[in-house]
């Protein structure tokens, strides 16, 4: 009889336990259902004609896939979208060379040289993560006005070659505390200078954080339309692809002309970011967690 009470409960434990995570994994898929739901409402809107995106009935799934929408943002408006994804192509591979390199360097002679006046200069460094953009946005574009940058790539690019910002320096540094210094004492004895020391040894242990960081800044370059649209307010202005759908997407006729064209404009705008990180993820967060252990 206790047997059969002692089979009874566990039995009720078991429909419970299975009950709850019954219950826990339908509100995950109803979230999930509804996260998905608007941005797989745009993917099927870039599959539609131009009438059918416009029009003022609500369509979820299109007639006829139009594939060719994805061709078309190459050759619509004369390949302006072309020349501005070319904009945002030189913009990026130039970030993603020199943002690391830079911020490695700057990294490096913080972690593991010791200089006059380095505590001082890391602490003053460091603060400047605590400035809103807002309250340097002003005096930067005064300073590039006066330089002749605007309406240019220039302000995208070089001011990058200084590290990027605090917060890249600050995850290189954090890694490279973790770095046994008997490895760089070795190579010293045996001769290689400061600079043969972080190119040949300290820079290929730093590959995960800056993966994570190389993915980063193409994120954020890929999908940044508020720097062209501070410093490139020309009108015969390179414009990148971001900001380009930006200024085609609050035109007065975008509701009429080439609709689809822009819908699959902005489809592919988030395609992108999204294969990256499907092929970086493993390095994602190899970086991030490799960050947090180290120092």
């Amino acid at each position: 009889m206790a047997s059969q009470t002692l089979i009874d409960s566990n039995k009720k434990a078991r429909i419970w336990n299975y009950s709850k995570v019954g219950v826990i994994y339908l509100v995950c898929i109803i979230i999930g259902i509804i996260l998905v739901f608007p941005y797989t409402f745009m993917v099927f809107k870039s599959l539609m004609t131009s009438d059918e995106v416009i029009n003022p009935n609500v369509v979820f799934f299109p007639s006829n896939p139009q594939w060719k929408n994805y061709l078309d943002i190459f050759t619509a408006d004369g390949g302006a979208y072309l020349k501005a994804l070319g904009n945002s192509l030189i913009v990026i591979l130039f970030n993603v060379i020199a943002i690391p390199i830079s911020a490695s360097i700057i990294a490096y002679s913080f972690a593991k040289l010791k200089f006059f006046g380095h505590k001082i200069m890391w602490v003053a460094m460091m603060l400047t993560m605590f400035l809103p953009g807002v309250a340097t946005q002003i005096p930067l574009y005064v300073m590039y006005a006066k330089w002749g940058w605007l309406d240019s790539l220039l302000p995208l690019t070089i001011p990058n070659l200084f590290g990027g910002s605090a917060f890249y320096i600050f995850l290189i540094h954090q890694f490279m505390k973790g770095i046994p210094q008997d490895l760089l004492d070795a190579a010293k004895v045996e001769g290689a200078s400061a600079f043969r020391i972080y190119w040949s040894i300290v820079l290929p242990l730093c590959k995960p954080v800056l993966i994570y960081i190389m993915v980063s800044i193409f994120i954020a370059n890929w999908g940044d339309f508020y720097g062209p649209l501070v410093y490139m307010s020309s009108s015969d202005a390179p414009r990148t692809i971001a900001y380009y759908v930006y200024l085609r997407a609050i035109e007065g006729d975008s509701a009429s002309q080439l609709a689809h064209v822009r819908m699959a404009a902005g489809t592919f705008m988030t395609i992108i970011p999204a294969i990256l990180f499907g092929l970086f993820q493993k390095q994602l967060t190899e970086g991030v967690v490799m960050t947090g252990l180290k120092g």
